[in-house]
């Protein structure tokens, strides 16, 4: 039965190829946030070398690989249109043309996975129960080398799957999120060496390598819950001193920008923030550009905010920023520090802005627009950077989906205590996206061992702890507050964040091993 499905797949051919490869990509998003139905990556990355293994050329090979792409990508990022309604008068027209660019350029990644998949199995590098190996090994570069091409774009990773499973998701403490994407590739893809599309049944080794990786998953899952079985209460010993209030306003992204709304956004948040608490906030946290103003620029603005922070605590909250003499001024998405007599006591400005949204490539060159409404272009920051404010342990503070990048989020010269990450997922109302920004925000909690707090405009604000639980959020579109500790880091730092992607490397050195050694008859 599984060897006739096998070479069923294999021997399909024109349309009906691209159209069940395609199928196989929807399937695999299926299985990642929001949605984690885990069973459906296998049926998507077992499918997918069954059909590679009737490919005679490297053409037909990247077809597959590309429409894979396009069902994947497609059906997994479908929220970007989302930020092309907001001003849908001028920018809905862009939909199709920005949606097919971005799933048919990413979808060059699972082409390249196929071609080389293709290239090793016909040089006889892997065969037989090696190939699940080499095509989990290939998937994973391709992941983390979409992870910093072009600036880089670590979304929708196969790793993600396990944030439902918090004891696996523990293995990122040590991996890292292409760790475990290198491990679940490997879970998925596994079942397709039990077959052979010419009947072969399956070989000793396929059925030994099945085994091993199923036996390291359930050791992976007792050590998980292991370690979250000893993990403290984080809120039995929390920073002391420390309460934090995180300001959820809800502001629809449509009426954001509004010049006849923007003063009475801010005083809708200082009213939140002001609200009573048991016990009172010591510091108060507003979202991702959430005064809609330049603060440097207007002092009256920054003493009424000066009511919105505790008594000796502060107000820390993303604002657009900008220096330079008029006509040649540079603009920044910033994070702003202020204390109640309203003077801004540190900033951050973004350092790593997102195409298109903040900045436009080649913007110099080209004629083409700012696709996002706000403070106009953005200039990107000179460095990340560790804050040290009054009453607070150091924090990282990150905007938007500068959070979303492995091993970049915290200096090592400088390391922080916790993870701030302030973001206006508005703009892609309540779709997938915002809960997916969550997932990737939760996996560099426990990469880094430190406790992230977000907020987001309208949703999903949250406090993160250390290993990745989730101790308080409010849902997409939720108007409110959370008033919660601030845990604390783990003592000493993770082996992700002491090593970095040594663990990734070493791990890859040993799934080419087990490669070669599985392909032996």
């Amino acid at each position: 039965m599984i060897a006739r499905l096998a070479a069923l797949l294999a021997g399909l051919a024109g349309w009906r190829r691209a159209l069940v490869a395609f199928a196989f990509g929807v399937a695999a998003t299926a299985a990642l946030p929001p949605f984690y139905l885990l069973p459906l990556l296998i049926v998507a990355f077992t499918g997918l070398p069954w059909q590679l293994e009737g490919c005679r050329a490297k053409r037909d090979a990247a077809v597959i690989g590309w429409f894979f792409g396009i069902g994947f990508f497609a059906t997994g990022l479908y929220w970007i249109a989302e930020s092309m309604l907001v001003d849908a008068a001028r920018h809905a027209w862009l939909i199709p043309f920005a949606m097919v660019g971005l799933s048919g350029g990413l979808a060059l990644f699972p082409a390249g996975v196929a071609v080389a998949l293709l290239y090793v199995r016909r040089r006889r590098w892997v065969a037989g129960a090696g190939v699940p190996f080499a095509f989990a090994l290939l998937w994973t570069f391709s992941e983390w080398l979409r992870g910093w091409l072009l600036t880089g774009f670590p979304w929708h990773l196969v790793g993600t799957a396990w944030v439902a499973v918090e004891p696996v998701l523990q293995f990122a403490a040590v991996a890292g999120v292409f760790g475990l994407s290198l491990l679940t590739a490997t879970l998925a893809a596994l079942p397709a060496a039990l077959a052979a599309p010419d009947g072969t049944p399956a070989r000793r080794p396929a059925w030994i390598a099945l085994g091993a990786a199923v036996a390291a998953l359930a050791v992976i899952w007792i050590g998980g819950a292991w370690r979250l079985n000893d993990a403290p209460d984080p809120r039995a010993d929390p920073v002391p001193g420390v309460i934090l209030r995180i300001v959820q306003a809800s502001i629809p992204q449509h009426l954001k920008w509004r010049d006849d709304l923007r003063s009475g956004h801010v005083r809708r948040q200082i009213a939140l923030s002001r609200g009573p608490g048991e016990p009172a906030p010591s510091h108060v946290i507003w979202p991702e550009t959430a005064v809609p103003f330049y603060l440097e620029s207007d002092e009256g603005l920054r003493q009424a905010l000066g009511a919105a922070v505790p008594p000796g605590g502060l107000l820390i909250t993303g604002a657009p920023r900008f220096d330079g003499p008029a006509g040649a001024r540079r603009y920044y998405n910033s994070v702003q520090a202020l204390n109640a007599d309203g003077v801004i006591v540190a900033t951050y400005d973004k350092v790593h802005l997102v195409p298109f949204g903040e900045y436009m490539p080649l913007g110099d060159l080209l004629p083409w627009g700012q696709l996002a409404a706000g403070a106009g272009a953005f200039s990107a920051g000179p460095e990340r950077r560790t804050l040290n404010l009054p009453g607070l342990p150091p924090l990282s503070p990150l905007v938007c989906y500068e959070v979303i990048f492995p091993g970049a989020v915290a200096r090592r010269d400088a390391p922080p205590a916790w993870l701030l990450n302030v973001t206006n997922d508005a703009w892609f109302g309540r779709s997938a996206g915002p809960h997916q920004h969550l997932a990737l925000a939760r996996v560099r909690a426990v990469e880094e061992g430190l406790p992230l707090v977000r907020a987001a405009n309208t949703g999903i604000s949250a406090v993160v702890d250390p290993y990745g639980r989730v101790m308080a959020r409010l849902g997409i579109g939720v108007a409110g507050v959370i008033d919660e500790v601030l845990p604390r880091p783990l003592d000493g730092a993770t082996p992700f964040r002491a090593l970095g992607e040594a663990w990734l490397v070493a791990l890859g050195l040993l799934w080419i091993v087990v490669a070669r050694l599985s392909s032996r008859p």
